[in-house]
């Protein structure tokens, strides 16, 4: 079993930032991909920002040159530092861990950019 552990979301305005953590405890070993995905009001889950089982990165459109997605194995962490973050990135981020054929999803953490 896989715990994940969301944090840092908040109420912010527009042009601000915020850090959102993701640790993962329990049956964490070798190369696993992790990501961010969102939800926003009245629409479906996607993918934000993910690092790949091999190190690659990857990122929404949307997102990019804005968003910077790093992952820190010593302590099985991954962090989403946001910035000049805008109306439209409100919604409920989740962290997901992919161990083999499992998928693992945190409890979501809220991020509300007031305009």
């Amino acid at each position: 079993q896989v715990q994940l552990v969301e944090s840092g979301g908040g109420l912010v305005q527009a042009g601000g930032s915020l850090r959102l953590s993701c640790a993962a405890s329990g049956s964490i070993f070798g190369r696993y991909f992790m990501g961010w995905y969102r939800q926003p009001p009245g629409k479906q889950r996607e993918l934000v920002a993910a690092v790949t089982s091999g190190g690659g990165t990857i990122y929404t459109d949307s997102v990019k040159d804005r968003f910077t997605i790093s992952r820190d194995n010593r302590r099985n962490t991954l962090y989403l530092q946001m910035s000049s973050l805008k109306a439209e990135d409100t919604a409920v981020y989740y962290c997901k861990v992919v161990i083999g054929v499992y998928d693992y999803w945190g409890q979501g953490t809220q991020v509300t950019v007031s305009s």
